[in-house]
């Protein structure tokens, strides 16, 4: 294992103790360096407010930087930032793009999420097929 690797599992272990400002210091300089799942989890830290440290700037530049590199959970979680207007103009159509990029992923709960985003016509056009199109391969990737 090398020093990238040891840092990777020691900064998602210190995040998985919810020992947030130690996974902060671990994982955000791979995150600087472009791996997504280092963006992904500092990404949550800011989004979440999680040891106390709450930025939306910062939780929108490194949830976006891994869903780019198609990481599904922080395209869901980038899909709640703008489903909700966190830290971002709220615009439920880019909200549906993100959600629908992690659903075809097999992320039950976006697939959820979109499917009630079509069932009430939030950012999409209002679809009872596509609802529950998305319900169902929700309750069969749950």
């Amino acid at each position: 294992m090398n020093d990238l690797e040891f840092d990777l599992s020691s900064g998602l272990q210190a995040f998985e103790a919810r020992n947030f400002s130690k996974a902060l210091q671990l994982l955000t300089p791979l995150a600087e360096d472009g791996n997504p799942e280092a963006q992904y989890r500092v990404g949550m830290i800011y989004q979440n407010g999680l040891g106390k440290v709450k930025n939306l700037e910062f939780a929108k530049k490194f949830l976006t930087a891994a869903a780019e590199q198609n990481h599904a959970y922080a395209q869901h979680g980038l899909g709640v930032m703008y489903m909700f207007g966190e830290g971002v103009e709220k615009d439920e159509a880019i909200a549906v793009q993100w959600f629908r990029k992690a659903a075809e992923q097999g992320l039950a709960g976006a697939q959820m999420t979109l499917g009630s985003m079509y069932e009430n016509g939030q950012g999409v056009a209002k679809n009872e097929v596509e609802a529950r199109k998305w319900y169902k391969l929700a309750e069969q990737n749950d």
